[in-house]
């Protein structure tokens, strides 16, 4: 099936979101959409989707003008989508969750025969390996993404489209689904793969589209270096390899020593963690979403809902039992892995944001007033060294791009002098440019002999800014590794192996054995 869009424009209010873009998506193309943050990717597919009505333009497909008035319109054409947050319903099965929305009843009782019929005919053509009567919640996030493709095929969709699809994967899972998609495409289905991930857009498109604020830029060969494809999506030249020197670690700032977070229902979601890091060094957390680094994280600030034992040191003074304001005070900078929950008042001013957990201090409030003046000055220097994007002082965090707002919390955490800086997904949903900035301030902070502990599912950022790195599954460290330590063997480790098996398996097995090690927990 052939995909056109045809001057697609996309308006809200005065704001144009998509400005007059032509893309045409071939039968059995793989074919790629990057861009910064905002530059209008998700509200394009929305639009091809039926979630927005285009303020102008057309949609066609092979060649006639289609009117998409909603999801159900879309995939009656043939267009299905896998959005970046599963839409599953995690105690029904894979059966129950394809079934859903296009049910069929014998007798007025649910009737999955079928069902259950397409999705082993299709696990079967692709190797997908899913069971149609598993519970959704009991899979791992790599088959419950097939599960998701697995629906879209059911319904005969030509053009898939993927918004973001590794996000929450593992490098050997991310590898799989690139081979899902070559398949895909080499059966005739069209694939539109959305990521800012330029290795794996290199990897796997056919074609590649760039968008920038609302328009397209050009189209790239997938062959061209990866700094040209940067430069094209954010305009300027874009270093993409972090430059630091090697580490050079004093004294032990902050010890974790037999920590142990159990929620309210007995789960124990941090089990027995001891780890140390050095002031002048980074150590780089890692794990699937969901292996207790949240959790590690807020118990180092005092936020964790869950009991806590074990003991957190800094500079040898107890954390454990402290409120977030006295680790605060302590020395301790945080980012929130979600800035818009735990990092900002969306209602706030940028300036009002800049000085959230510091207003209470001399330096800007006065017999129980608030120092204007002085948070103004503040403002005006912070905006200017962390080339903050906003109209003015003023403006509301919420009207910035997630990119300048997270520059806004990392400009916070950094305005004062740190003994420790915990920064839990420092670059999420974040572009390639604001990465660069935001990577290089990290570094910085670590060359003034802070302490720093990042927290990242992204490998390739674990890798780039790890000085060493900790591997963690089901709440437990299953090693310690040093920065140079390969991806294939800390993908391993993400699925539960120590080092040395990690390293045996990735040794003696191909991607595909290595993926199925992964999917089976890391037991060989």
């Amino acid at each position: 099936m052939k995909l056109e869009l045809d001057h697609i424009s996309k308006a809200f209010g005065d704001f144009y979101a998509n400005q007059d873009i032509s893309i045409t998506v071939e039968p059995g193309q793989i074919h790629s959409l990057l861009g910064e943050n905002g530059a209008g990717k998700s509200t394009l597919m929305n639009v091809l989707y039926g979630l927005y009505q285009p303020t102008s333009g057309r949609i066609l497909v092979d060649g006639t003008p289609q009117t998409f008035t909603g999801p159900g319109d879309a995939m009656a054409a043939g267009i299905g989508m896998v959005h970046q947050h599963f839409m599953l319903v995690p105690v029904f099965t894979v059966a129950e969750n394809v079934a859903l929305g296009a049910e069929t009843t014998r007798g007025g009782v649910l009737d999955l025969k079928e069902t259950r019929r397409k999705i082993r005919e299709i696990s079967s053509r692709y190797g997908f390996d899913v069971d149609p009567d598993a519970i959704v919640e009991d899979l791992p996030v790599g088959v419950q993404q097939r599960v998701e493709i697995i629906k879209a095929l059911v319904r005969n969709a030509k053009v898939l489209i993927l918004d973001e699809p590794t996000a929450v994967l593992t490098p050997q899972e991310t590898d799989e689904l690139l081979e899902i998609m070559r398949q895909l495409a080499a059966s005739g289905t069209s694939v539109v793969f959305i990521s800012h991930k330029l290795r794996e857009v290199k990897a796997v498109a056919d074609v590649i589209t760039v968008i920038r604020r609302g328009r397209v830029v050009g189209e790239a060969d997938p062959k061209a270096d990866p700094t040209e494809l940067a430069a094209l999506m954010v305009g300027r030249e874009v270093h993409l390899n972090v430059n630091k020197t090697p580490a050079e670690p004093g004294e032990t700032v902050l010890k974790v020593q037999d920590l142990a977070v159990t929620a309210a229902n007995g789960q124990r979601l941090v089990d027995g963690i001891s780890l140390e890091i050095s002031g002048g060094e980074i150590l780089a957390i890692a794990g699937v979403q969901g292996n207790g680094q949240t959790e590690l994280s807020e118990a180092i600030m005092g936020l964790t809902e869950g009991r806590v034992t074990g003991s957190i040191t800094l500079d040898g003074k107890e954390l454990v039992g402290m409120g977030t304001h006295q680790v605060l005070r302590a020395g301790v900078g945080f980012v929130p892995e979600d800035r818009n929950v735990d990092g900002l008042v969306g209602a706030f001013s940028v300036q009002e944001n800049l000085v959230l957990d510091l207003f209470d201090t001399e330096q800007f409030s006065k017999a129980g007033s608030l120092n204007l003046k002085a948070m103004g000055a503040n403002s005006a220097h912070r905006i200017d060294e962390f080339d903050i994007r906003t109209p003015n002082a003023q403006a509301a965090a919420s009207t910035l791009s997630g990119g300048n707002q997270q520059k806004v919390v990392m400009a916070r955490e950094l305005s004062r002098p740190l003994r420790l800086f915990v920064a839990s997904q420092p670059t999420r949903g974040v572009d390639v440019g604001s990465i660069e900035f935001l990577h290089g301030r990290i570094v910085e902070e670590r060359d003034r002999g802070t302490a720093v502990m990042i927290v990242s599912t992204e490998l390739d950022e674990v890798i780039q800014l790890a000085d060493r790195i900790a591997v963690l599954y089901q709440g437990r460290v299953v090693g310690i590794v040093p920065a140079d330590t390969s991806r294939d063997v800390l993908g391993l480790m993400m699925a539960g192996m120590t080092q040395s098996e990690a390293a045996v398996a990735a040794d003696a097995h191909g991607p595909t054995e290595t993926t199925a090690i992964v999917e089976e927990g890391g037991v060989l």
